[in-house]
């Protein structure tokens, strides 16, 4: 269930944190894409800077993906955050076949405010957010002092001490 500390269910306007992810078809472009469509789900505050980064979790090649983050201020549920980042990542030419599969774009609500939620298949925070780089330091870079609901740790501090092996900035 959502924990009401930073607005809960229906109360209001929260901060959403969203990773991005392509690595098929122009990469850039689909992530653009997704950014112009987030208006869906409210009004964009931030967006990181672009990432290259190696598969993660994966065996077998894949082609390498561009990661980024954004936050954005909804009034939505974090039910209803998912159900529209699935129809954006759809609007773009993702389908979904096996998990963990190449893909065009990939949409993750990776926090909403500081709640905790655990309903109708919606998780936040992301369970494996403290895992991975290629959305850890994105996140660090707009979002530094934030405090995961769970761990009770800075973005910053999960984002030093995770391996960073193969994530790079884009010049």
């Amino acid at each position: 269930m959502a924990d009401a500390s930073e607005g809960g269910f229906g109360s209001g306007f929260v901060t959403a944190y969203i990773g991005l992810g392509s690595n098929l078809g122009d990469r850039a472009v689909n992530l653009r894409g997704a950014i112009e469509r987030l208006s869906r789900v409210g009004v964009l505050e931030a967006v990181s800077s672009v990432y290259e980064t190696k598969p993660w979790g994966v065996a077998g090649y894949q082609p390498r993906y561009l990661n980024q983050v954004v936050a954005v201020k909804t009034n939505l549920d974090p039910l209803d955050v998912v159900t529209e980042l699935l129809g954006i990542e759809h609007s773009l030419g993702r389908t979904r076949t096996e998990k963990n599969t190449s893909r065009t774009l990939d949409l993750d609500l990776l926090l909403w405010g500081d709640s905790i939620v655990d309903a109708s298949g919606v998780c936040v925070p992301h369970k494996r957010l403290h895992e991975r780089a290629f959305v850890l330091i994105p996140l660090a870079e707009i979002a530094p002092g934030l405090v995961h609901p769970v761990l009770g740790v800075t973005i910053f501090d999960l984002a030093e001490n995770v391996d960073s092996t193969g994530v790079s900035p884009m010049r």
